[in-house]
């Protein structure tokens, strides 16, 4: 397929030839590890450089033999999939010895390896950056004691290192999320979802012990999550006198005609002399103070099973990739660094800097000085743990401020999943900020109509885990009803507007900014939410909802091929392709990140125009791949991605031109990616950017306020907030109408381009790749621009 101009070469910039990798997998297991380990291997073959695979992490490297591998193409097939590390991991007490680190050197050097990409948590990193700098003593002692010669000193003079970090506790400083952290998100919130079902039809409190000896991330992010009542975390130990406070909410709830209560604990939770808190204490004091019927349910090991969500192989390959170019780049003088993320961008940092950060949290923490340990944990944790004591805990009504201001807040366009979320989170926010809260049913046809009334904080609990849009939701523009609208807001006496909605949701913004030049009832602030699976609005990489598409996609394409291989078994196994639909009208983004997520062979989109040539040479290329080792391929189009090129036509291409060496079968996912719970990363998204839209809100409508009313009419007054890169951005609609392509209702520019040759080199194709966006070295007390708060992001 063509690529777009102005791309870097990277085949000819960095060449790998002559240069050995090793991978190795260490410490604790996490989901989304063999995605990291795929992306290494095909990288780095990628490049011409020679992989290896260390088997059972630093014990084999140790033991060498047979578990230092030479890794091929064909060896990480079917790996993207697979939960937990098909290359082993072990703790090794050897290694922590110099002579273990001795033998250790000696099978590397044996055959060549001098760089190193290791993924683990903080020890296992730490131990890779002690090997790295004992290097050149090892190569001098092997040399003296006659088992290298002395030639191997200058020729493998520097060991290499990068590090990724798999760990489900997130508990990794200078990152915001470590590979396995979401999909253990997932394990968590799945249980939460399944007993709250049963919890409301008993009238019960569940207490549910999540992992986290050392993080409360999971705690915290899970009980944002699910709206849980009360979460008990190592960071931020609850006050003196807690348990009173817990009884006396949990009783408020059930007299508020809530049937269930959720306490999440973390195993590692504390209280404020560092004593444990375990959910046995917590279960005996909730019987005898009010004698609900208690359960404990202990997640366990199970938060670290099952196959990686769409986030995790996605995170996991993209630092893989970005793992093999900071091992291109390095140099003697260069630090061991560990690949990590920041908001939407891949940054690289060095690793003993975020080894230190992370030991000076627990220092902090074994001193009491929980407050700090927050801030070390950084931005992304410490705002989790704003926003949720923003909406889990009311404050009485004498205690809140009284703005005397109406808020309204509606949903635009097709239903996305954490829609619900967002509006539980802008209802609750702004009833803290003493405003009055209203919603709008059915977006702007409901409002035009006059279905809007006063929303109360309990009216939206329970709304985090619910799919599509319980305000309703329609498509209707404005324009044309703008008179009616305006008369409800003056009915309503309606001071500000927060929509929640894809690219309808946007163009309605614009109209209602251009109305002001007739109608004063639209100077107010307005702000909209971007959220659509299609993720096809201008102003952000990220929209909610598209992550919980993403995961439907996914898992069908999996679904269909275990179905598949379940329907083979009996009659042997048979080469086929998989020809997949995906939705998102002309923009790509689903039928890309989706293909990257699952491994697809080829993606069609409207954003990359391609013809019958193209078609050809993705048959000839999978045709080989599927004479080898190969008995799956896959390939995505978008719904809109041709008008001629139909799935139909592409299915009966693929057919055709496949006889003899694969048969293919279809499917049209439709309407299936829309629906269901959403996944945590929308709950959690949805959750924090409606929060921080609301406080925005709030402060334009203090500024704007004058002579007894509110008047707004700049462009700053009118903005979508979304996220660029590594922050939280808001941006005037206005401005952001130059980026639009209005007749395909898609960004002019998208920044999930970038990673469609990366999908096409893991699907070995040879083609270019632009390294100007990859990661830089930085320090980690500037890995963070002062106005971030993106929490996670693709």
């Amino acid at each position: 397929m063509a690529q777009p101009d102005g791309k870097k070469i990277f085949f000819e910039n960095l060449s790998g030839a002559g240069k050995a990798i090793a991978v190795l997998t260490s410490g604790g297991d996490a989901q989304g590890m063999n995605a990291a380990v795929r992306a290494v291997v095909r990288m780095g073959l990628y490049v011409g450089a020679k992989v290896y695979f260390i088997h059972e992490g630093y014990q084999g490297m140790v033991d060498g033999g047979d578990n230092i591998r030479e890794a091929t193409w064909e060896s990480v097939s079917s790996m993207l999939q697979v939960g937990g590390t098909v290359i082993g991991s072990a703790r090794c007490k050897e290694f922590r010895t110099h002579e273990g680190r001795l033998k250790a050197a000696h099978n590397l050097v044996q055959r060549g390896i001098t760089n190193l990409c290791v993924i683990g948590g903080d020890g296992s990193l730490t131990g890779a950056n002690l090997f790295r700098e004992e290097w050149s003593g090892l190569l001098a002692e092997l040399v003296e004691q006659g088992v290298i010669e002395a030639d191997a000193v200058q020729k493998y003079s520097a060991l290499h290192i990068v590090g990724m970090v798999g760990s489900i506790d997130n508990d990794f400083c200078g990152t915001d999320m470590t590979i396995g952290t979401d999909s253990a998100l997932h394990r968590i919130i799945e249980v939460v979802d399944a007993i709250m079902t049963t919890a409301q039809s008993h009238q019960r409190t569940f207490v549910l012990e999540v992992m986290g000896r050392h993080c409360g991330y999971l705690a915290l992010v899970s009980a944002l999550a699910c709206g849980a009542d009360w979460v008990l975390i190592p960071e931020m130990p609850p006050e003196d006198g807690w348990e009173e406070k817990m009884c006396q909410k949990l009783s408020a709830n059930r007299a508020g005609k809530k049937r269930l209560n959720i306490i999440i604990v973390a195993e590692g939770a504390i209280d404020r002399n560092n004593k444990p808190i375990t959910t046995d204490n917590i279960k005996n004091l909730v019987v005898k103070c009010l004698g609900f019927d208690t359960r404990v349910t202990i997640l366990g090991h199970v938060q670290r099973g099952g196959t990686p969500s769409a986030f995790d192989r996605i995170l996991a390959s993209r630092m893989g990739v970005e793992a093999v170019l900071a091992l291109l780049e390095t140099t003697a003088n260069t630090p061991a660094c560990v690949v990590s993320l920041c908001g939407n961008q891949s940054v690289r940092l060095p690793l003993m800097e975020c080894v230190q950060m992370t030991q000076e949290v627990q220092k902090a923490m074994d001193e009491k000085r929980f407050e700090e340990a927050v801030k070390l944990r950084g931005r992304s944790f410490e705002n989790n743990l704003k926003t949720y004591k923003l909406l889990a805990h009311r404050k009485p009504e004498s205690e809140l401020p009284t703005s005397n201001f109406n808020v309204a807040v509606l949903n635009v366009g097709a239903p996305a999943a954490g829609m619900n979320a967002a509006v539980r989170s802008a209802v609750r926010v702004g009833i803290s900020e003493g405003h009055k809260m209203f919603a709008v049913s059915d977006g702007f046809e409901g409002f035009y109509k006059g279905q809007i009334k006063e929303i109360k904080w309990g009216d939206v609990g329970g709304w985090t885990g619910q799919g599509g849009s319980l305000l309703g939701t329609k498509r209707t523009l404005p324009a044309k009803h703008v008179d009616k609208i305006a008369e409800q807001i003056r009915k309503h006496n309606i001071n500000a507007l927060l929509v929640i909605g894809g690219f309808e949701a946007f163009e309605c913004l614009l109209q209602l900014y251009e109305a002001r030049a007739a109608y004063e009832e639209f100077c107010i602030p307005m702000c909209m939410l971007p959220a659509t699976i299609s993720n096809n609005v201008p102003g952000t990489d990220l929209s909610i909802g598209a992550d919980t598409a993403l995961n439907a996609i996914v898992e069908l394409i999996c679904m269909c091929q275990t179905c598949d291989r379940i329907k083979q078994s009996a009659s042997g196994t048979k080469r086929r392709v998989f020809i997949i639909e995906t939705m998102g009208g002309y923009c790509g983004y689903l039928a890309t990140v989706g293909g990257l997520a699952a491994g697809a062979d080829a993606a069609y989109i409207y954003e990359e125009p391609f013809d019958i040539r193209d078609l050809q040479a993705n048959v000839e290329h999978l045709t080989e791949k599927m004479k080898t080792s190969i008995q799956r391929g896959l390939v995505l189009r978008n719904e809109n991605s041709s008008e001629n090129y139909t799935t139909d036509f592409i299915y009966q291409l693929y057919t055709e031109e496949g006889k003899g060496v694969f048969d293919c079968r279809k499917n049209v996912l439709g309407h299936m990616q829309q629906g269901g719970a959403p996944s945590p990363f929308d709950r959690n998204f949805g959750t924090k950017i409606s929060a921080k839209a609301m406080q925005w809100i709030s402060k334009k409508l203090v500024d704007t306020f004058r002579q007894g009313r509110v008047f707004a009419n700049s462009e700053d007054s009118c903005c979508l907030l979304g996220m660029r890169r590594r922050a939280l951005v808001f941006q005037p609609v206005v401005q952001l109408k130059q980026e639009s392509d209005f007749v395909h209702r898609i960004p002019k520019e998208q920044w999930w381009l970038k990673l469609r040759p990366l999908m096409k080199i893991l699907a070995k194709y040879k083609t270019s790749y632009d390294v100007s966006d990859s990661g830089q070295l930085e320090h980690v007390d500037r890995n963070r621009p002062k106005e971030s708060d993106a929490s996670v992001a693709m």
